[in-house]
């Protein structure tokens, strides 16, 4: 088999331009509000057609995917059969922010799962370099390798405390004892939900020199009610980085059977960040 940044290469190539398509005429482009309250456009679909059949070139007619624009609301009886291999696909992360023609914090997302682990990871945000130039992130959680357009790079440095937060929060959910907690202890806290994956991103990688405006690194992601597709990528550049990922009962997300065939696998919550914040946010600061 092809090693599977050639997928990541086919998956550059051919979605760039179709976003490009779709941001160049968004006055035009329908806005449809799903029962989540998230949003839905024919960019999502186009996308997530795009990226399936490329996992399937790449993987095999069978190969099983969990994509959030597949509209399932039965259990996934091929998740147990799939053995612990299947790919996990955000066509549009921060479909929100893509419709607003000023914003840049959106992506498309792909996580390759195996022996019910994230394993390999693909983040394509086409606008989020300065001047808007396309940002890729590759992971592989197996050798703790991250790949930022192309070249390996470091995660973000232990060491280096940036006292950000990524706390987003679903609408209606007030969170002011964790906001005050959080600005007693110095932090400053993002509490808008843009896209949940770059939000990781920044987690586990500091990007803040290829953005304008510099974005900052966050110490710590939280974020209640994920649901797989906005996480799994996520997990995999944390788990490449070494940084904590786990529940606010502390104990490690686990991607089992049960859970990846939900027809929306979500978790209760994820808490992800340096271990020392975690423990922090799980000590002090988790209500």
């Amino acid at each position: 088999m092809s090693s599977i940044s050639s997928l990541w290469s086919t998956l550059e190539e051919q979605l760039l331009p179709v976003f490009a398509d779709y941001r160049s005429r968004l006055a035009d482009l329908p806005v449809e509000v799903k029962a989540d309250r998230t949003l839905l456009t024919e960019a999502d679909v186009a996308v997530q057609e795009l990226v399936l059949a490329a996992i399937r070139e790449f993987d095999g007619p069978d190969a099983v995917v969990i994509a959030e624009e597949d509209e399932r609301a039965e259990t996934r009886e091929e998740v147990v059969a799939s053995g612990g291999r299947l790919w996990v696909v955000d066509p549009i992360d921060g479909t929100a922010e893509f419709v607003r023609g000023e914003s840049v914090e959106f992506c498309s997302v792909v996580c390759l799962l195996e022996d019910w682990k994230p394993s390999a990871a693909f983040v394509l945000a086409p606008e989020l370099g300065s001047g808007r130039a396309p940002m890729t992130v590759s992971a592989d959680a197996r050798t703790h390798q991250l790949r930022l357009d192309g070249r390996a790079v470091s995660p973000t440095s232990q060491d280096e405390i940036s006292r950000h937060l990524s706390a987003t929060r679903s609408r209606g959910e007030d969170r002011p004892a964790f906001d005050a907690a959080a600005v007693e202890a110095g932090f400053t806290v993002k509490t808008r939900t843009t896209s949940q994956s770059l939000d990781m991103l920044r987690t586990a990688l500091d990007v803040s020199n290829l953005t304008a405006p510099a974005l900052p690194p966050f110490d710590l992601f939280w974020r209640r009610g994920q649901k797989l597709w906005d996480g799994a990528a996520g997990l995999c550049l944390a788990a490449a980085a070494g940084l904590r990922s786990c529940g606010e009962d502390g104990e490690p997300l686990t991607l089992k059977p049960d859970f990846l065939s939900a027809p929306t696998p979500t978790f209760a919550a994820n808490v992800t960040g340096r271990p020392e914040t975690v423990a922090w946010f799980l000590e002090t600061a988790c209500v």
